[in-house]
């Protein structure tokens, strides 16, 4: 074992170094601290993921003081979505303001790169253990941080480490992704298809602005589908498209979130399960929850009541009416009718985009529309 003498001290350790840790070491960062990022791979790594970067979150970390242009440089906006009901209702908008769709190899190493830029270390390591304690918390024996951020992912060593249990299957994902030819016609428009079978499941293609498009299949882990189930899915849902590279990655659903522990551990990103359980984004979630623990780290000891408040402040609303949303769309035709509306309305569609995209809520306009457009045999 290392002697005392040789523990490195860091004000806060972050780890994880994609878009939570970085946003985390940015805010830290902002306030004077001295940041260390651990993850286990260098940068730029692979991230799977679907790709599509939502502008609240370039707004979080333009507020960090991140040149949000620098980091979607290189590839074409994405100003118009397109989404297709269980039922086959379609609606095609321009959404209020463009999306990005940047590789994470691309976008999660610029971002970590402005955290370096800012003044955080970051290091190569895997870590195994962490062991919080009344004055820091002890990583591998070789590192003590005053505050640690988790931002390490769907399989999060530092959760398991606070006793954290994951979550069920039902409030668990999983998505297969790889790279294809854009759809005909697809340019500037981000698609997503949803389907009754095996509900709620969706595959989506985004467009990189190269000819090239992020294309992907995903549904709940409960229910049970093998790897060949999902590549069905996939060309089921997207006929005649054949990607390369498909991976797959499990999604932490915001549904099944652990209630952040007082102390000096933090949680962020999906190692919080803060993952949107209508369309699977979990970026702005990231960067979002990364800055709020990056700025709770100031409080020492008392960080994670800090970082707590500070979530629910930002995100209760706004996760209470996912969550609703959630619940009410295990009937297929409320999603068929949601889609009608929002084809009829551009501010439904906006309500919608914002309530999957970023933190939008329900709202009353929304639900009226909806309820307006249920057609004879859907759910009382």
């Amino acid at each position: 074992m290392p002697s005392v003498a040789a523990v490195e001290r860091w004000d806060v350790v972050v780890v994880g170094g994609g878009p939570a840790g970085a946003a985390a070491a940015l805010a830290a960062r902002r306030t004077g601290a001295s940041v260390l990022v651990l993850d286990r791979a260098d940068f730029p790594r692979d991230k799977v993921c679907g790709d599509g970067i939502a502008p609240e979150a370039l707004d979080v970390l333009a507020g960090l003081g991140v040149d949000a242009a620098a980091l979607t440089a290189g590839y074409a906006p994405a100003p118009r979505l397109s989404l297709r009901s269980p039922g086959g209702a379609t609606v095609e908008r321009a959404t209020h303001r463009p999306s990005a769709v940047v590789p994470r190899e691309v976008f999660d190493a610029r971002v970590l790169a402005a955290a370096r830029d800012a003044g955080a270390g970051f290091r190569r390591h895997a870590v195994r253990s962490v062991t919080p304690g009344p004055d820091g918390v002890d990583v591998d024996g070789v590192v003590r941080a005053g505050v640690l951020v988790g931002a390490d992912g769907a399989e999060s060593v530092v959760r398991r480490a606070l006793g954290l249990a994951r979550n069920p299957d039902d409030r668990m994902a999983v998505a297969l992704r790889g790279y294809a030819p854009e759809l005909p016609g697809q340019a500037g428009t981000q698609v997503l298809v949803t389907t009754e079978q095996r509900w709620p499941a969706y595959a989506w293609s985004f467009p990189l602005g190269d000819g090239r498009a992020n294309v992907g299949y995903g549904e709940l882990v409960s229910g049970g589908a093998n790897r060949a189930a999902l590549v069905e899915g996939l060309h089921r849902l997207l006929p005649g498209v054949e990607p390369q590279g498909l991976k797959a990655h499990r999604l932490p659903l915001s549904t099944g979130r652990p209630r952040q522990p007082d102390g000096r551990v933090l949680l962020a990103g999906d190692a919080a399960s803060l993952v949107n359980p209508m369309t699977g984004e979990g970026i702005f979630y990231a960067v979002l929850s990364g800055a709020l623990a990056g700025h709770a780290a100031a409080a020492g000891a008392g960080a994670g009541a800090v970082h707590r408040r500070a979530l629910r402040r930002r995100l209760g609303g706004h996760h209470r009416s996912a969550s609703a949303a959630s619940w009410i769309s295990r009937w297929p035709a409320v999603m068929d009718a949601a889609f009608r509306a929002a084809a009829a309305d551009q501010r439904v569609f906006d309500d919608v985009v914002a309530l999957g995209l970023a933190d939008g809520r329900l709202t009353a306009r929304s639900l009226v529309a909806a309820a307006r457009n249920l057609r004879p045999g859907g759910p009382v």
